[in-house]
Order: C-alpha cells, then sequence, then structure tokens
C-alpha cells in the first residue's frame, strides 16, 4: 500500500549544497546556525500555542538522496553499517528529523536556530520537542559507544596556513552562504585523515595529504605517534590553464589569492 506525503513548508537555510550542511547540527558546526520554515498558507491556525516550546522537531524528506542502501559507510565508521543503525540519508522512505531551536514565530514563519537542513528541504511534520518524554541521556548508543567510536583529531594549522584562511575570511564573506573554510577543514579533519565518502582526501605527489572542500585545497601531514593533524597550506583547486582563460565570476577570488600567495 502506498501512501501520500505531502509538504507543509520548506526550510530556508544558509547551506545550499549538501557538503555544506552539518552530519549533525549540534555536534559538528551547526550549532547556532540561523534559519526559517515557510510553512504554506493552509496550516497557520496548527501553529497556535507552539510558540511556547523552546526546541521543535522537524520531520523532513531527504529530496536529495540518492535512494536506498542496506549497509552505508558513516561519517563515524571505518566500516559499512545496517542502514537502520544510521542517520544516513539513504532510506527506502527518505525521512530525517532534526531537533533545532525555537526562536520566534511571525506569521506563517518559524525562525529556528541550529539548523542542519539544506535550503529548500521539504518539511512534512513539526513535533514539539519535550525533554521529559524525548531526552534519555543514559540510553545505550551502540557502534557508536558512550562517544565517538574513534578519538578525534587534533588539528592544527601552520602560519602560513593562518594567513591564507585569514585572508579567505575577508574575501570570501558575504553572499547567501559564505564559506567558512577554516571550520569546514577542521571538522573534516578531525574526524581522521583516512579517505571516506565524506572526506575528499588524496596524497599528493610529495607524499603529503590533501583535503578538498568545495573548490579549495588544504594540504596536511599526520604525527604517526598522535592523533595530530597539522595543516600546511591552502591552495586553489583549479588548475593553472582553469585561472588563466576561465571566465566563471568564481575564478576571480583564486586569481587573486594565487597572486597574493603563489
Amino acid at each position: 500500500m502506498d501512501y501520500l506525503v505531502k509538504p507543509i513548508g520548506f526550510v530556508r537555510s544558509p547551506f545550499v549544497e549538501k557538503a555544506e550542511a552539518p552530519r549533525q547540527a549540534v555536534a559538528e558546526g551547526g550549532e547556532g546556525v540561523e534559519g526559517r520554515i515557510e510553512m504554506l498558507p493552509e496550516h497557520e491556525h496548527a501553529l497556535a500555542d507552539l510558540e511556547g516550546f523552546d526546541r521543535i522537531w522537524i520531520l523532513f524528506w531527504f529530496h536529495e538522496a540518492s535512494g536506498a542502501r542496506s549497509k552505508v559507510l558513516p561519517p563515524r565508521s571505518d566500516r559499512k553499517r545496517g542502514l537502520f543503525a544510521t542517520r544516513s540519508p539513504h532510506r527506502p522512505n527518505p525521512i530525517g528529523m532534526s531537533a533545532v531551536r525555537l526562536e520566534r514565530i511571525e506569521g506563517l514563519v518559524l525562525h529556528v536556530r541550529d539548523l542542519d537542513l539544506i535550503d529548500g528541504t521539504p518539511v512534512i511534520d513539526i513535533k514539539p520537542y519535550i525533554p521529559y518524554a524525548d531526552a534519555f541521556p543514559d540510553a545505550r548508543t551502540g557502534w557508536l559507544g558512550a562517544n565517538d567510536p574513534r578519538p578525534s583529531f587534533t588539528v592544527h594549522f601552520t602560519p602560513d596556513a593562518e594567513a591564507q584562511l585569514a585572508w579567505l575570511a575577508e574575501h570570501l564573506a558575504g553572499g547567501r552562504a559564505p564559506l567558512d573554510l577554516r571550520a569546514r577543514i577542521r571538522e573534516s579533519l578531525a574526524l581522521g585523515p583516512q579517505p571516506h565518502p565524506y572526506r575528499r582526501i588524496k596524497k599528493s605527489d610529495d607524499g603529503s595529504l590533501v583535503l578538498a572542500v568545495k573548490e579549495w585545497r588544504a594540504r596536511f601531514s599526520v604525527d604517526p605517534a598522535t592523533t595530530a593533524i597539522t595543516v600546511l597550506a591552502i591552495h586553489s583547486g583549479y588548475r593553472d590553464r582553469e585561472l588563466a582563460t576561465g571566465t566563471d565570476p568564481v575564478l576571480e577570488v583564486h586569481r587573486a589569492f594565487v597572486a597574493r600567495f603563489g
């Protein structure tokens, strides 16, 4: 039997691509991120009395998921896990859930914080978060264990990398979804230096490792005796010929970066 699900509203978020959104908001860089849910007009009266709750559950549709899988490789695992033991979007019914802070309601717009959803996500239901019913801090967490299943790596930046990131923070600021490259690098590498579907890592010709974050590259090294990673330098992901002949406006900041740092 088939069941019909219709959106009740849509998310408006600073994250416009799947790779930009945190996997878990509070744990991976989404804490404090602001967004909103724009409800459809027929649900205006259903919002009555919701404003008294600090948090709400958003049930949503993973509208950009690429199909169901029986086993998936989560960001915090070094081997595949059964789909239903994860929160992967690759589900038979691609329904997700996220607990966000409800800041205020203005008409049909819910202003929220701690958002980890991409722009345009269809919302299929909203429920109040009730601490005494929804929080079980002593519950077992399966293969994840009490904490992350492997130690978090510490991520350091050389002075050269810090200078490059400071320049990029200034020149990538503004716009609808400014890229916080430093935070994205730290969040990715804190999970480890191994290549992974969620971490685009390759070995360069000189033996160092390179992490790709959108069209930027971070070259880094790993101390084999510790869980320490050092980011050595930042590079453009575009080839010289692309920088010389390309007409895409996004190339301008890459050209300026290369002219400044070589």
